[in-house]
């Protein structure tokens, strides 16, 4: 019994993430830049995007969006900036996670650049503007008028250190 549980829960990870891919639940965006071509911008149509920025844990940083709303039309090509700082007197690592929410938009929200595709380092007490270019497909269905992308901030020496 005790075997079966513990094959279970390594299981269970691999399980969801295609749980997730096969319903498009968990807002999860695409890991690289996206390859938009040719696509007819919606100048009948806007959606508003909201921005989050979080920090995982106590971790000794700064993390905010420069700006927490934009109003975009789907096949239009946007641009942003999150502003991140190592707190810290020491350099540290972090890289971003992204999610969208509601979480079926996720495959119509396509980053084109973004600081999350990399791990980024940051010397002690740095702070730096980081770019964000993305574009709402125009296939986003009409229902939605609402995308949050939200961004989480973990430190990876302190994840490897687990």
């Amino acid at each position: 019994m005790v075997f079966f549980m513990s094959g279970f829960s390594f299981a269970l990870v691999p399980l969801y993430d295609v749980f997730c891919e096969v319903t498009g639940l968990n807002g999860k965006t695409a890991e690289g830049p996206a390859e938009i071509s040719k696509i007819q911008v919606d100048l009948e149509r806007t959606v508003k995007v909201q921005f989050i920025a979080n920090l995982n844990g106590d971790a000794p940083w700064k993390f905010k969006p420069d700006v927490f709303e934009m109003e975009v039309h789907p096949g239009q090509l946007n641009e942003t900036v999150f502003y991140a700082q190592n707190l810290a007197d020491e350099s540290k690592v972090a890289q971003a996670i992204p999610s969208v929410v509601p979480g079926l938009a996720a495959q119509y929200f396509h980053k084109t650049e973004c600081f999350c595709f990399n791990e980024q380092t940051f010397k002690a007490n740095e702070g730096r503007d980081m770019p964000l270019r993305f574009m709402v497909d125009p296939e986003l269905p009409e229902n939605i008028t609402t995308l949050t992308l939200s961004y989480t901030f973990f430190e990876l020496d302190k994840v490897a250190k687990r």
